[in-house]
């Protein structure tokens, strides 16, 4: 495990989306209304190797599907595309999702069988590929979503989906697709399977925007970071039955909009506190643990460096106190922190997680075990 974060400037640009290869060689990020892809270098650095160009409004979102390798890509523009390798580059195929409002999130389901985009249409487009014609479709997931769908995350299954949106819910449908799943094994979250069946709907207690939403690696938990800066994960007991147990850790930070498991009791958060924070737990309780590049210590430490002559000798040199000159964060990230990845490790024993920011960086942060 590298005892350090890798930090990697890519450009000056918001990054809103990064998705690592199955095999971390290949980066790709969003960038304005491009997609740029990256090779990971043996030294360590990321590579510009080209870019995917196919829409014409700022791509929100992008995911590279582990096995086959083929990138989707959803944008404002109201679409999404699925980009295949080919002799000849990347070959982009357009996506009937049918919004008329902007396309905000993008997810492989864990068998590559369908994508799900959320959307400003109060809608989420589930995307499978229908061989007769030759072109990937879309069925919509609409009751009752009453707003903006913001984040998406896939149950282990397959079948089951998770959103977050701005109606402050956290739901989680059945997105089964007869002719291209095959029925699943019954979960905690229930046996009905039709699609559009709400298996779940959970409400953030001030009302603000669900910004995240993750399931655990075993599906058996749910975890949603809110507008009023708290986490909550949720394990549901049976259909029809109110869950075991509903924990939320509020926090004095600023709120987070991204979330991943690294292991079934251990959950990383991060947003516009420009660092990641780890939190821990089982249904009996959760806390927050520590935070990840904590920038409290990096300013205790600067304090115990600092001395009465050096602050002289700077007053000096600069013609001015130190205090005020500096623009810079005492975190890697320089600005918000937009999503999270898991990076290195088996599914619920993730050693290394990516971030990307508005800053224009990728940061590869290890896991404290």
């Amino acid at each position: 495990m590298a005892p350090h974060p890798e930090a990697h400037l890519l450009f000056h640009a918001p990054i809103a989306d990064h998705s690592f290869s199955a095999d971390r060689s290949l980066l790709a990020v969003s960038r304005d209304i491009k997609v740029e892809l990256y090779g990971h270098e043996p030294d360590g650095s990321f590579k510009f190797k080209e870019e995917l160009v196919g829409h014409d409004k700022t791509v929100t979102s992008v995911d590279i599907a582990a096995r086959s390798g083929r990138i989707v890509t959803c944008s404002q523009d109201r679409n999404a595309l699925v980009w295949e390798p080919s002799p000849t580059g990347w070959k982009p195929t357009l996506v009937l999702l049918r919004l008329n409002r902007a396309a905000t999130h993008v997810r492989w389901s864990p068998d590559e069988s369908k994508f799900a985009v959320g959307s400003g249409a109060r809608a989420i487009a589930v995307c499978y590929f229908e061989q007769e014609n030759d072109w990937w479709v879309s069925k919509h997931l609409k009751k009752p979503l009453r707003s903006t769908v913001l984040s998406l995350s896939w149950h282990p299954n397959s079948v089951l989906l998770a959103s977050g949106s701005a109606d402050a819910h956290a739901r989680v449908f059945s997105a089964f697709i007869k002719g291209v799943d095959q029925r699943p094994e019954p979960t905690a979250w229930g046996e009905r399977i039709p699609f559009n069946t709400v298996c779940g709907e959970y409400m953030n207690s001030s009302g603000g925007w669900v910004h995240a939403v993750a399931f655990s690696p075993s599906g058996n938990a749910l975890a949603f970071a809110a507008h009023d800066s708290s986490v909550t994960v949720v394990y549901p007991a049976a259909p029809d039955a109110p869950p075991r147990a509903v924990v939320t850790v509020t926090t004095q930070m600023l709120p987070f909009v991204a979330l991943c498991w690294t292991r079934e009791d251990q959950l990383v958060a991060a947003g516009h506190d420009c660092h990641p924070v780890v939190f821990e737990g089982t249904e009996e309780g959760w806390r927050q643990a520590y935070a990840v590049d904590d920038p409290n210590k990096a300013k205790q430490g600067e304090a115990q460096e600092s001395s009465a002559l050096n602050m002289f000798r700077q007053m000096d040199l600069k013609g001015k106190s130190g205090a005020g000159d500096d623009a810079s964060l005492k975190t890697i990230h320089q600005n918000s922190i937009a999503s999270l990845r898991a990076y290195e490790g088996a599914e619920g024993a993730v050693v290394r997680f990516s971030s990307s920011g508005v800053d224009g960086r990728i940061v590869i942060f290890p896991v404290a075990h």
